[in-house]
C-alpha cells in the first residue's frame, strides 16, 4: 500500500480535507454536499455519505442523483432498492449525465429491470462520447471481438482513451495488444511504457494470454468503418459441441476473446488486495461488474442455454503445480439451498471457462463418463449438474486436473434453474 503522509505534529490530511469540505458543505449548497459525500464514500463513511448524496440529489445535482443511484441499487449503506435507484438514475439522464446512461444500459443488460433493446447501444454511445472509461472499456472490448480492421483499430483507440484517463484496465489490455500487435502493428516500446506507468501503481503485467479469434457469423467483408454498436450480439454465443451424455458434458469454442479472459483475470487481480499473492479463488461481486464485464457474462449464460440474471457471481480462480484438485458436484446440499437464495431453485449448470492456459496440465475430468477435456483459452466447459426431471445428478463429478507446469486461470459461472440475480 502507497503510504499516506503525514507530519511530526500527527495531523492527517485526510482529517483535514473532510473537515474543510464539512466548511464548505455547511450551507447546504448541492456541490460542495456532493464533494463531501464522495470524500466520506472513499474513507468508508457509507452511511453518512449516503444521506448526503441525498440531500444534493434533492437539490438537484445530477453526479449526485447517479451516486445515489448507484448506492440504492447495490444497497451500499442502505437496502437495496432498484426500483427507487432507476428512477434516480432516469432523472440524471434527463439532465444529460452521460455515466446516468452507462448505468442504465448495465442494469438493462439483465433484462430484469430494463428491456434490453437498441436503448442499450444509444447510451453506450452517449457514455463513449463523454469519454467514460467504463463505457470506453465496454466499446473496445465489443470491437476487438470483431475481425475488421476497422473495428480492430476502434478496439485500440478506445482502449487508448481509457488508459489516458486513468483506466488500470484497460491500460493493461492495451499494454498486451501493443506488445503483440494485435489490431495494430507490435509496439514494444510503447508497451513497455504503458507497463512502467502501471508499475507506478504497483500493478504487474498480465499473464500472456491468447485466445483462438472469437468466429463472427455475417461479419460484412471490406468496410472501412467500425460496425455500429450491438450490445445484443452478446446474445448469439458460438455453438455448444456435446461431449458426453452420461454426464451431459459439452464444450464452446471461442467463447471469450483474448481481450475478455484478460479482462477478468485483470479485475480478479485489482479486486486482490495482496495483488499478486497465489490467491485460489476470487469471487467478483456484481457491485464491481462493469459493463463489459456483464455483457460477456451474458454471452457465457447464454452458451450454457441460461439467462444473466439466473448466474452467481462469477468466481475467477488461479492454479499452479500443487493446487489442490479434488472431486466434486456442483448441485448443492439442502442446507446450502436453503441459505442462499432458496426460491431460485438448484445449481442447473456449471460453466468453466478458460482464461490462461499452462504450459503442461490443467482442463477437467469427468470420472463417470471416462472424459477429459483441455484448458484452451476462451473456451468453455458446460456440465449439467441436475437431470431432466431436476433430480441431483451423482454423473456430474468432476475435478480439475493438476496444473503440472506454468498457472492456468479459469472462470466459474454457476446457473441456477430460475432467476438469482435481482437485475
Amino acid at each position: 500500500m502507497i503510504p499516506v503522509y503525514s507530519d511530526p505534529y500527527g495531523h492527517d490530511p485526510r482529517v483535514d480535507r473532510i473537515a474543510t469540505l464539512r466548511s464548505a458543505a455547511a450551507d447546504d449548497a448541492p456541490s460542495p454536499l456532493f464533494e463531501l459525500a464522495g470524500a466520506l464514500l472513499a474513507e468508508g463513511k457509507v452511511e453518512e455519505s449516503l444521506l448526503l448524496h441525498a440531500r444534493s440529489a434533492l437539490a438537484g445535482h445530477d453526479g449526485a442523483q447517479v451516486e445515489y443511484g448507484r448506492m440504492l441499487l447495490f444497497g451500499i449503506g442502505c437496502d437495496p432498492d432498484p426500483q427507487l435507484a432507476l428512477g434516480w438514475l432516469a432523472q440524471a439522464e434527463s439532465q444529460h449525465h452521460p455515466v446516468a446512461s452507462y448505468w442504465l444500459a448495465w442494469v438493462a443488460m439483465g433484462s430484469v429491470l430494463l428491456p434490453r433493446d437498441e436503448r442499450m447501444n444509444q447510451r453506450l454511445r452517449v457514455a463513449v462520447n463523454h469519454d467514460h472509461p467504463p463505457a470506453l472499456r465496454a466499446a473496445a472490448l465489443h470491437y476487438g471481438r470483431r475481425p475488421g480492421a476497422a473495428d480492430q483499430r476502434a478496439c485500440i483507440q478506445l482502449l487508448d482513451r481509457a488508459a489516458s484517463r486513468g483506466d488500470l484496465v484497460a491500460a493493461l489490455l492495451l499494454a498486451e495488444r501493443l506488445q503483440r500487435g494485435e489490431g495494430c502493428p507490435a509496439q514494444p516500446q510503447a508497451a513497455a511504457t504503458w507497463r512502467a506507468r502501471l508499475r507506478a501503481r504497483q500493478v504487474e503485467p498480465l499473464p500472456p494470454t491468447v485466445a483462438p479469434a472469437p468466429r463472427f457469423e455475417g461479419f460484412p467483408p471490406g468496410h472501412r468503418d467500425p460496425a455500429p454498436l450491438a450490445l445484443e450480439d452478446a446474445l448469439h454465443p458460438p455453438p455448444a459441441r456435446l461431449l458426453s451424455t452420461e454426464p451431459r458434458v459439452a464444450q464452446v469454442d471461442g467463447v471469450l476473446s483474448s481481450d475478455e479472459c484478460r479482462l477478468l483475470i485483470a479485475m480478479a487481480i485489482l479486486n486482490d488486495p495482496s495483488r499478486g499473492a497465489v490467491v485460489p479463488t476470487l469471487r467478483i461481486d456484481p457491485a464491481q461488474e462493469d459493463l463489459a464485464l456483464r455483457v460477456l457474462q451474458l454471452r457465457l449464460a447464454r452458451a450454457a442455454q441460461a439467462e444473466l440474471a439466473h448466474a452467481e457471481a462469477i468466481q475467477v480462480e488461479r492454479r499452479i503445480p500443487g493446487s489442490p484438485d479434488w472431486r466434486h458436484r456442483d448441485y448443492l446440499a439442502p442446507d446450502d439451498l436453503a441459505r442462499d437464495h432458496p426460491d431460485a431453485g438448484d445449481r442447473r449448470r456449471t460453466l468453466c471457462v478458460c482464461l490462461h492456459e499452462p504450459d503442461a496440465g490443467g482442463g477437467h475430468e469427468f470420472p463417470f463418463g471416462l472424459l477429459e477435456t483441455q484448458a484452451i483459452a476462451g473456451s468453455a466447459v458446460v456440465v449439467d449438474n441436475l437431470m431432466a426431471d431436476g433430480h441431483p445428478d451423482p454423473y456430474s463429478m468432476h475435478a480439475s486436473i493438476a496444473v503440472e507446469r506454468g498457472e492456468q486461470w479459469q472462470a466459474t459461472l454457476w446457473l441456477r434453474e430460475r432467476r438469482y440475480r435481482p437485475f
